[in-house]
């Protein structure tokens, strides 16, 4: 039979772990608020550029030099992506996600992006930014 003692530290224990639990559901559903804030208020862009052909490994240095130290030293660049298409390594598109749109305005007057626009001025054919709004995303956390 159980003693007096017993049922109460059960009780005590229960009500622990269910306060632990809604405790975990309210920091969990603030926690996800909080991520679909701050993904609504970023800014994603495309920009697609075609590179002189004779110049590509020159821009390409270029390039992840700047986005390397942009990552690097401001808190507001979140991602940069460069793909080259296969076919054509001098169609290239860069993924860019800032944290709003401060973070971009920021990042277009820091020193380093203005000496990358300076020293690929002539090596880009063409630039064309396209704003985006993420509709969905899936990772991996560890890869």
């Amino acid at each position: 039979m159980k003693t007096f003692n017993s049922i109460k530290n059960e009780l005590l224990s229960r009500t622990k772990l269910q306060t632990t639990i809604v405790i975990l559901v309210i920091l969990t559903s603030i926690f996800n608020i909080n991520i679909m804030a701050q993904e609504k208020s970023q800014m994603i862009r495309l920009a697609k550029i075609k590179v002189d052909p004779m110049q590509l490994d020159k821009y390409n240095i270029a390039l992840k030099e700047q986005m390397t130290i942009a990552v690097q030293l401001e808190p507001g660049v979140l991602t940069y992506y460069a793909v080259a298409d296969k076919s054509d390594p001098t169609n290239i598109t860069i993924l860019e996600i800032y944290a709003d749109t401060a973070a971009y305005k920021l990042h277009i007057e820091t020193s380093h992006f203005k000496k990358y626009k300076e020293t690929v001025e002539n090596m880009v054919k063409s630039l064309e930014l396209i704003d985006v709004k993420l509709i969905g995303s899936a990772k991996k956390e560890y890869y």
